[in-house]
């Protein structure tokens, strides 16, 4: 059995607390979500069947023993848990974003898994948080503020979950829609134990451009 593969490709990691890092990446193709400021709609169709071997090949030609597995949605490729830990046995730091709407029970726990919380300001607001409860303190949440409405939302959340200190939290502002400088405000003015995340390869590389 394949997997469907939009992209492999070496970049730095451009946000997580692992920003700057150099990184590979294995985007896979499919979503089943339409979050309205998707940078990578590109993946939802298309890509091409690769076996667990062939993106292990690929990614062991590069240096970086860092992999982020992305999408698109990842946790759609019923392989990923056996190429994770294919991944893990050739001594990679495995990293899975997900946008935490699917189970993540089936990856090795040794999996880092970067939950994408949807807010309101998505389209796709996340209203089932059982993911939580498979999280521990090496996985990162992510929240994408699209308005102060937004921030607000997901501070409530932050705050009824009692998640500050139990794990990274990450807050990044929706490209063209917050200014970071607005998103740094709300966070100061509240108080919010958490971590400011730029999208850095945006920066690097402009916002249009693939593969990096």
């Amino acid at each position: 059995m394949s997997l469907r593969v939009t992209e492999i490709f070496q970049s730095v990691q451009g946000e997580t607390s692992r920003a700057g890092l150099p990184c590979a990446f294995v985007r896979f193709t499919g979503c089943d979500l339409r979050c309205g400021y998707c940078d990578s709609a590109y993946a939802f169709h298309g890509g091409r069947a690769m076996e667990r071997g062939e993106i292990l090949r690929a990614l062991l030609a590069w240096p970086t023993r860092y992999v982020t597995l992305t999408g698109g949605e990842p946790l759609l490729q019923r392989e990923l848990p056996e190429l994770s830990r294919e991944l893990l046995a050739a001594g990679f730091l495995v990293a899975v974003e997900t946008h935490g709407q699917l189970p993540v029970r089936s990856l090795p726990r040794e999996v880092v898994k970067i939950v994408d919380v949807k807010s309101p300001g998505s389209g796709e607001v996340m209203r089932d948080f059982s993911i939580l409860d498979d999280l521990d303190e090496k996985d990162e949440l992510k929240f994408v503020v699209c308005s102060k409405a937004d921030f607000d939302w997901s501070l409530a959340l932050v705050r009824e979950k009692r998640l500050e200190g139990r794990l990274p939290l990450l807050f990044s502002p929706s490209h063209g829609q917050v200014e970071p400088k607005e998103l740094v405000a709300w966070m100061l003015g509240s108080g919010l134990r958490a971590r400011l995340s730029l999208q850095i390869h945006k920066v690097i590389w402009g916002a249009e451009t693939r593969g990096v």
